[in-house]
């Protein structure tokens, strides 16, 4: 979608205008995914059918009903926040932003709720369907996009995106069965408010990275903000695809490997994900510094695409090979944390990288433009990762020995 967008309309202010008006309910959904998931896969997939439907139900519930008053209360204070995001904007671009994000608020309901349905998915390993109503809603979407962008220009493509989120809801709803009534006292409800609480503030700091990308690139000439998102989305797309493919069906079985402390197994699984992470990864990497350029040539004469756009996107695409690489080998890595309920670890070492970054982000942004804000988004992906990594390998040695130190009182 974004693609047709860019080559129908060009990189211009309302296509800039768009892709920030997009920035907080991608921020949630970032947060959403990358917190709801890993700490209610574990969960449900341990619990009996009945239990197992009721706790779905209380999840999705809560946190729709959650997303639903946020969005109100963002759809009213807009014209306060959407100016902070994109402070290098003309008027008449902010008022555009304005709009557009309203609209888009639709779409984090949406997206919130879409991640409680995977997890439900994911827990009883139902894999298939969750990404197959995905291919329809998207294919239905780009249908009206077609038929819209056309007629109505760039609103049409905010209206894709809530239109987008609101049938992969109803196409993935049934799996909840019968309605029930939630328990919201129930040991899993409990339990995910436990895990979630000490790294909500945490994840939302960690994952405004496109928040800050907003604001810089708004700061720049008309269109760079709208070439950097680009280049992230194809990675973004791809990162998605390999870690619902790789990363997040292992985690029911790291969960169960760590519940019966059974730690050889639990390696066995994650360094196998890694490893094939790793290296489909860096095939693409590689893959793309080969043919990604005359593939980008393709646009130029669309939209009023230049030369000189593409060779742009080029670089900022191979300034981010990082994020491509780091960011999925570090979610097996959390993934792995997550399965042994440990959701403080991750969260703080990636907090902690990040509020380095930052700085040095900025810095590098004044003396190189966006394709120097790219290139630090891939050094501190890929910095995390090997953090992560390290700090798991200790983890897993800890729990191994206290296992045996357990079992040898025992006998």
């Amino acid at each position: 979608m974004p693609w047709y967008v860019v080559t129908r309309l060009g990189v211009s202010i309302e296509t800039d205008a768009f892709f920030a008006s997009g920035a907080l309910p991608q921020l949630i959904f970032l947060v959403a995914s990358f917190s709801l998931m890993q700490v209610l896969v574990p969960l449900l997939a341990t619990e009996d059918e009945q239990t197992f439907q009721r706790d779905a139900w209380g999840f999705f519930v809560g946190v729709s009903g959650f997303f639903s008053l946020l969005a109100i209360i963002l759809y009213v204070v807009a014209p306060y926040w959407v100016p902070l995001i994109v402070p290098g904007f003309s008027a008449q671009a902010r008022v555009l932003a304005i709009m557009l994000s309203r609209i888009q608020l639709l779409a984090m309901i949406g997206n919130a709720a879409v991640v409680v349905l995977w997890s439900v998915f994911y827990a009883r390993q139902r894999f298939l369907w969750a990404e197959i109503s995905s291919v329809i809603a998207n294919a239905l979407s780009l249908v009206f996009l077609f038929w819209t962008l056309p007629r109505y220009g760039i609103v049409a493509a905010a209206w894709a995106t809530v239109l987008n989120l609101g049938l992969k809801v109803v196409l993935l709803m049934p799996i909840l069965g019968h309605w029930q009534r939630p328990q919201w006292n129930s040991n899993a409800m409990k339990e995910a408010w436990r895990r979630i609480k000490p790294f909500l503030l945490g994840q939302t700091y960690a994952k405004s990275d496109p928040l800050i990308d907003r604001f810089l690139t708004s700061l720049t000439t008309a269109g760079s903000l709208s070439l950097l998102y680009i280049g992230q989305q194809v990675y973004s797309a791809a990162n998605l695809i390999v870690t619902k493919a790789i990363s997040t069906p292992a985690v029911p079985h790291l969960a169960i490997a760590a519940k019966s402390n059974d730690w050889t197994s639990f390696k066995r699984i994650y360094y196998q994900r890694l490893l094939w992470m790793l290296a489909i990864t860096s095939a693409g990497g590689v893959g793309l510094f080969l043919i990604g350029e005359p593939l980008l040539r393709l646009m130029i004469g669309h939209g009023g695409i230049t030369t000189q756009n593409v060779h742009t996107l080029w670089f900022i695409m191979l300034a981010l090979v990082g994020l491509l690489i780091g960011g999925t080998a570090g979610q097996v890595i959390s993934g792995a944390f997550y399965a042994i309920g440990d959701t403080r670890t991750p969260t703080m070492l990636f907090i902690g990288t990040y509020t380095v970054y930052i700085p040095v982000k900025i810095l590098v942004f004044l003396r190189y433009g966006v394709v120097g804000l790219a290139l630090a988004t891939s050094v501190h992906l890929l910095v995390n990762f090997i953090v992560q990594t390290v700090v798991l390998e200790k983890t897993i040695a800890k729990l191994k020995l206290r296992q045996a130190v357990a079992d040898a009182n025992l006998n």
